[in-house]
């Protein structure tokens, strides 16, 4: 190839050009660019986290999070079989229609967190914003109806302290409550650092809220 004339704006990017070639002539055969790219290394040092859509360290969280439900769950199981007829009494007392409808607006919700992240793909920027404030206006009124049961027990004097039902009922709802809280912080961060990436990311987690609810609902609220 006939290098360009020293004078013209391309012989810059000509010489350029020229030192990669030969600095990847030194390189061994079963090294290439990929293998040397510091991201492409971090990425595969994950794992099979790598495989998972979103930030692999959001998938450590969410891991470590299902274990503690999972600990709080079992738990509860001991607990029931040690005074069955004590927790039947206690879950007796569970407003199961708010229950019931929270279940359907987490369900629903999660259907908007899917939307959104479909939609992040194709770079619908306006229609993925709209699709998690969706999300997070449901979010809301979950919170707003679990508090609203809350408000009902301590009307009525139960409180964490009543029996051992209804702490571990404060315990394992507030806990979730919680992560609904810290899930609406992270729909507000990524509808505007709306990388799909980071949308990917903070679904993987909303999608988290919605199962350990669908496992809470039944468990507390109509398994006798």
């Amino acid at each position: 190839m006939h290098p360009p004339d020293k004078d013209s704006d391309f012989y810059e990017v000509y010489l350029k050009e020229i030192r990669t070639e030969k600095n990847e002539e030194r390189l061994p055969p079963d090294i290439s660019r990929q293998n040397l790219d510091p991201i492409q290394n971090s990425q595969s040092a994950w794992g099979p986290l790598d495989a998972l859509p979103g930030n692999p360290m959001m998938w450590i969280l969410i891991i470590s999070e299902l274990m503690v439900f999972g600990l709080l769950l079992a738990g509860y199981c001991v607990k029931f079989i040690e005074n069955p007829e004590l927790f039947t009494n206690s879950q007796a007392q569970l407003n199961r229609l708010i229950g019931g409808l929270n279940t359907l607006i987490l369900i629903t919700s999660g259907l908007f967190a899917a939307l959104a992240n479909e939609t992040s793909k194709e770079n619908k920027t306006s229609l993925t914003r709209a699709f998690l404030s969706v999300t997070a206006a449901l979010g809301f009124l979950f919170l707003a109806l679990k508090f609203y049961e809350y408000s009902e027990k301590s009307a009525l004097g139960i409180s964490i302290e009543t029996n051992s039902f209804y702490t571990l009922f404060y315990l394992m709802t507030g806990f979730h409550a919680a992560h609904v809280i810290f899930g609406l912080l992270l729909l507000g961060l990524v509808s505007f650092y709306n990388r799909h990436e980071n949308i990917q990311t903070a679904c993987a987690f909303w999608h988290m809220v919605d199962l350990i609810w669908l496992i809470l609902y039944p468990i507390l609220y109509l398994v006798r």
